[in-house]
């Protein structure tokens, strides 16, 4: 399953062609030449850091997570270049281009759950459609922020809790780059990231999903929870 508006574009205009060609300059200079040759088919296909920050409500509940999406530079690419998007002198986007992707980046399919997979005393916990979108570019990656409101608040007084940072089917593959904040909550309130870490068995599942083809879907429900970092959070 792919999100809607992140198709790769093979035939661009001439401003996406400019657009690519700069960007690609620029990350020619960050990273060596053989690590931008990357396999046509494998899965993940798309890297995006990031992180979740907890926003608790007057009450000290949880009541919000705070999502960012920090695309790779091609992933940055191609979505800029299938808009036909051009960076301002500052490397910034123009205020139409920024309401553009807006609303591209906000149309999402209706099965898509999203990155941040709360539970709370190990039982998923349900969370409102995202809102509140926001976009930038940041040292030519694409910025993607917005809210998730939980249905119900979450005495974590009571209660402990998890989110698990990943999409479900491995074609992204999400990573908690970013410190977690704890935003409005008593000082009691903490959270922690727990990275990822590779077994044997989860190095023979990514061998397997390497061979797959951007059109392939796993056939493992949920595989890309084998491969994500998670953030704890506890008060008291």
């Amino acid at each position: 399953m792919q999100l809607t508006g992140l198709k790769r574009v093979r035939g661009l205009g001439r401003c996406a062609r400019t657009q690519a060609v700069t960007l690609l300059q620029r990350i020619a200079v960050a990273v060596a030449l053989p690590v931008l040759v990357l396999p046509a088919q494998a899965h993940p296909h798309v890297f995006v850091d990031g992180g979740v920050d907890f926003v608790f409500n007057e009450n000290g509940l949880l009541d919000a997570l705070e999502v960012t999406w920090l695309y790779d530079e091609f992933e940055s690419l191609y979505i800029l270049s299938s808009n036909e998007l051009s960076l301002t002198a500052a490397g910034g986007l123009a205020e139409a281009d920024r309401q553009h992707l807006i609303r591209q980046r906000s149309n999402w399919p209706d099965d898509f759950e999203g990155s941040a997979h709360l539970s709370v005393d190990g039982a998923p916990a349900v969370l409102h459609r995202p809102s509140g979108f926001d976009v930038a570019v940041v040292d030519g990656r694409l910025r993607v922020t917005f809210t998730r409101q939980l249905d119900v608040p979450i005495d974590l007084n009571k209660s402990s809790a998890e989110v698990a940072f990943y999409e479900a089917t491995y074609f992204y593959a999400f990573a908690v780059t970013n410190s977690p904040q704890v935003l409005g909550a008593p000082r009691t309130c903490a959270a922690d990231v727990i990275p990822f870490e590779a077994g044997a068995q989860d190095t023979a599942l990514q061998a397997a999903l390497a061979k797959l083809s951007r059109e392939e879907t796993p056939d493992i429900a949920r595989v890309g929870s084998f491969f994500a970092d998670r953030i704890s959070i506890r008060c008291g």
